[in-house]
């Protein structure tokens, strides 16, 4: 029903919302007309036929809790406060991190700090210079100003009020709760190490109607425990309104989430009467706390026109009443919060189905214009999707930057970390890597970091544990049964997969399943073969890309780490295969080259048998690694036919210098061949003035951005419209110092290592000539 033609789904709807008229107005059809009729109407009927009975639905369904809701009257306390101070309570290490920002260095300037302390919230401050006050300006001046100070700016806020609060501690909180309470998206997370109780009141807030924060908040209510229970007790037992339902709701929070004994302690301190009433707001059943109004159900999310949801064991279809249930359950959750009912309703039903309910709804959402208001159709695919929901997804989310629909976009990544396969992630990591949208890859980026934090991983780590296998088997390769033949799925040095018959032939397509093939057999490993070659196509270029970078930046694995993520992985080890890799000593050294040879075992540049301990550094070897070598390598990749997924063997070493930095100054490019340079590990620069960005940045080795300067510059979101670039300069730059342009070459070009000087003049070369 979901892939359905609109108007065959508008017709099955209009039907379902009004049988009684199908007998009236069939006589009245054309030919062609009828049988579409007839055809929706046939649809409906057999959706009827194998209906369960309420007694065979689970109890959620038969009998929904807002269907004969249960008034609760809630005890009162008056009269409760909590005096606790604010305190910043740092985790080790954490206060120095903040502290060594960069927002002063690149926005300073020269002051009269005492002139600046003067107009402090007059008509005659200057927002930045504000800032700067707090952040350089002397103790005897901003010491006392500080806890009064409201900012008028909170752009960058995240640099500069991370800076702020590691400087003054508490004094800084209240400019820094402000802040936050304007705009919670950007201040939030500057507020993690600090309690006391306006910063509880802030988070139950946000837990309950601030999406985008809402992970800081459940964070924060797990950091400061015991103190974010004494704050809020007072206000969840006390006067009832939205206060009192916000501070409830994070007390029920933080109970689920392991805190229970700290949030019964806290109102021990309380008194007998608090602890009776936090007993009962405890004591509610998940399934009854449900918003006043409900929401109710828009015309398109129709449960008549929903594909049929199976229980599981045969034991029937859902009714469209119970259908449209399980829709209201999706309409009062999201992707963090799911209403409890529904991991009831999805132990009782097939996944599958869910799943395609799932994306049905979300289609209608899509066709109904992706009504603000009803975005929880979004929401559903990441309660009850599954791997073909993220494939059908993913297009989706690329596309909609460019149809004006970023936040969409953004909230479609939250959907697919929620559905959080490996596929999910796969595919969550390649809009992170490659997506012309740079807003969109960026906060994909955000996503991939914040799942390597969580895990203890880099960024890089997470990587190598995100790409699925795929169903290969250890060699590599999947076999397709058709039942009377057989066909084996192999990969090239670009991971496109083919086909071979029996015989080891390789064949063109692989052929469909035909009258003598199993009935069963065949069409499932063609499909299987389909969805293969679909996740291979969304993941191929950036895993190639990555190893490549990975040569660039010369990244090292120990032993155990590249058997475990390299050689041992089914797709992988096809690349890897038809690379040479270098050991290296702990000083970054390089040893003896090697290759992972067709038996599965390492091999040196004369065959020979190599062996790599768990603990030893390995890394894909730059030509400069191999040194008298090279040749020989070359000859061994020439004589065994093997082909290189990316240039290495015969990549160029020349490298980069002032000289040849210089030579491209004044060279004319586009705009769209500059973001080529993005492929290959440069960064636009932060937009400046009318949101133009006037160069690229690449990180290098030392803490540094080796910097190509260029004019006009690109408009953000606009990337043709200022025409021709011409480039400025060519430097390197402490990477807290980008932001300073120079229109001079910058000798210290000539510090870069000889791989990072070699790359930098290749990158620079393809695409400025």
């Amino acid at each position: 029903m979901a892939e359905a033609p609109a108007a065959d789904r508008l017709l099955h709807r209009h039907l379902a919302n009004h049988r009684p008229l199908a007998a009236e107005v069939r006589p009245r059809l054309s030919e062609e007309a009828t049988a579409r009729f007839d055809a929706a109407h046939a649809a409906l009927l057999a959706a009827d036929a194998d209906t369960a009975t309420p007694d065979e639905l689970p109890p959620i369904l038969a009998e929904p809790p807002w269907l004969t809701p249960v008034a609760r009257e809630p005890l009162v306390v008056a009269g409760l406060s909590c005096d606790d101070p604010v305190r910043v309570e740092w985790a080790p290490g954490e206060r120095e991190a903040w502290a060594d920002g960069n927002w002063a260095a690149r926005h300073g300037g020269t002051h009269d700090w005492a002139d600046l302390a003067r107009k402090l919230g007059t008509s005659a401050s200057n927002g930045w210079d504000e800032i700067d006050l707090f952040l350089r300006g002397p103790d005897e001046l901003t010491l006392s100003r500080v806890g009064a100070w409201r900012p008028s700016h909170h752009y960058d806020v995240a640099d500069w009020g991370a800076e702020l609060l590691a400087r003054y501690g508490a004094g800084a909180v209240p400019p820094l709760a402000d802040v936050a309470r304007r705009s919670p998206a950007a201040a939030a997370r500057l507020l993690a190490p600090v309690a006391g109780p306006e910063i509880a009141q802030l988070t139950a807030g946000w837990l309950a109607r601030v999406r985008s924060v809402r992970p800081v908040a459940v964070a924060w209510l797990g950091r400061h425990a015991p103190a974010a229970a004494r704050a809020l007790v007072p206000v969840a037992v006390g006067r009832i309104g939205p206060a009192r339902s916000d501070a409830e709701g994070a007390l029920r929070a933080m109970a689920a989430a392991g805190h229970d004994g700290e949030v019964r302690a806290a109102a021990g301190g309380y008194g007998p009467a608090a602890v009776a009433a936090v007993g009962e707001i405890l004591a509610v059943d998940p399934l009854t706390v449900l918003p006043v109004p409900m929401p109710p159900l828009p015309d398109w999310a129709n449960p008549a026109v929903i594909p049929p949801v199976r229980l599981t064991g045969d034991r029937g279809r859902l009714p469209v009443e119970a259908v449209r249930h399980v829709l209201t359950m999706l309409a009062i959750s999201r992707t963090d919060t799911p209403y409890p009912g529904l991991a009831l309703v999805t132990a009782e039903c097939e996944a599958t189905d869910l799943a395609e309910l799932a994306w049905t709804l979300f289609t209608e959402w899509r066709e109904a214009g992706h009504p603000v208001k009803q975005n929880w159709a979004l929401d559903a695919l990441g309660l009850l999707g599954d791997d073909e929901t993220v494939r059908r997804l993913a297009p989706v989310i690329r596309a909609w930057p460019g149809e004006g629909g970023h936040t969409r976009a953004v909230a479609g990544l939250d959907v697919l970390a929620a559905i959080g396969t490996d596929v999910a992630l796969m595919y969550l990591n390649g809009i992170a890597q490659k997506v012309k949208f740079r807003a969109l890859k960026e906060r994909a980026g955000e996503k991939i970091a914040e799942l390597a934090a969580e895990l203890g991983l880099t960024a890089e780590e997470l990587a190598d544990r995100l790409v699925p296998d795929l169903g290969l088997d250890d060699t590599g390769s999947l076999v397709l049964d058709y039942g009377r033949r057989t066909f084996t799925v192999g990969f090239d040095e670009q991971l496109k997969p083919y086909v071979a018959d029996a015989a080891g032939k390789r064949l063109k397509a692989l052929p469909k399943p035909g009258a003598q093939d199993d009935p069963v057999l065949a069409p499932e490993a063609y499909q299987r073969f389909t969805a293969l070659k679909k996740d291979v196509r969304a993941i191929a270029t950036d895993q190639v890309r990555r190893l490549e970078l990975a040569m660039v930046t010369q990244r090292r694995w120990t032993g155990a780490a590249f058997r475990q993520f390299l050689i041992g992985h089914p797709l992988l080890r096809h690349l890897v295969r038809r690379l040479v890799w270098a050991r290296f000593d702990d000083t970054g050294r390089p040893g003896g080259g090697l290759r992972l040879a067709e038996d599965g075992s390492l091999a040196g540049v004369t065959d020979e048998t190599a062996t790599l301990g768990d603990g030893e550094l390995v890394g894909i070897a730059h030509p400069l690694h191999l040194g008298g070598d090279l040749a020989a390598w070359s000859e061994v990749f020439a004589d065994y036919q093997i082909l290189q997924p990316f240039p290495q063997l015969g990549r160029g070493v020349e490298p980069l210098t002032p000289e040849r930095a210089a030579a491209f100054t004044g060279r004319k490019a586009a705009s769209t061949a500059l973001l080529g340079l993005e492929r290959r590990g440069w960064r636009r620069g932060a937009p400046q003035d009318a949101g133009v960005q006037g160069w690229f940045e690449r990180d290098v080795p030392g803490g540094r951005h080796l910097v190509l300067a260029i004019d006009p510059g690109i408009a953000v979101g606009a990337i043709d419209v200022l025409g021709e670039q011409t480039v400025e300069a060519i430097y390197v730059v402490p990477a807290g110092d980008y932001h300073s342009f120079r229109e001079e070459q910058d000798d210290s070009i000539r510090e870069l290592d000889p791989i990072t000087a070699a790359e930098a003049l290749r990158d620079l070369t393809e695409v400025l000539t």
